[in-house]
């Protein structure tokens, strides 16, 4: 399986919980947070890469890439926002009981 296509499975799903769960995610925030974990992601994943301590076999990845990192590792910075606000929510749903 391509890694694109697993991305596109997981931020599915995720924005599906959202959606289920009734998250209210402040966009602003969030969207100031996810700049910021690609430019994170963008800098260390290229380091790392250029370091030979990871390498992609070109089999599973789309071929387009930013520098050394492909474009499907950038969808993992994306879906931890997801992540949190869901666990954010679960979070202050318990609290309230």
């Amino acid at each position: 399986m391509k890694y694109v296509v697993l991305n596109v499975v997981v931020l599915a799903a995720l924005i599906s919980a959202l959606v289920v769960a009734r998250v209210r995610v402040p966009w602003r925030v969030a969207g100031w947070v996810i700049a910021a974990l690609l430019l994170l992601t963008l800098i260390f994943d290229n380091a790392i890469i250029g370091a030979g301590i990871v390498a992609y076999d070109p089999e599973f990845i789309s071929g387009v890439v930013l520098w050394l990192a492909p474009i499907e590792d950038f969808a993992y910075s994306i879906a931890a926002v997801m992540i949190v606000a869901l666990l954010w929510e679960r979070e202050l749903q318990h609290a309230d009981n």
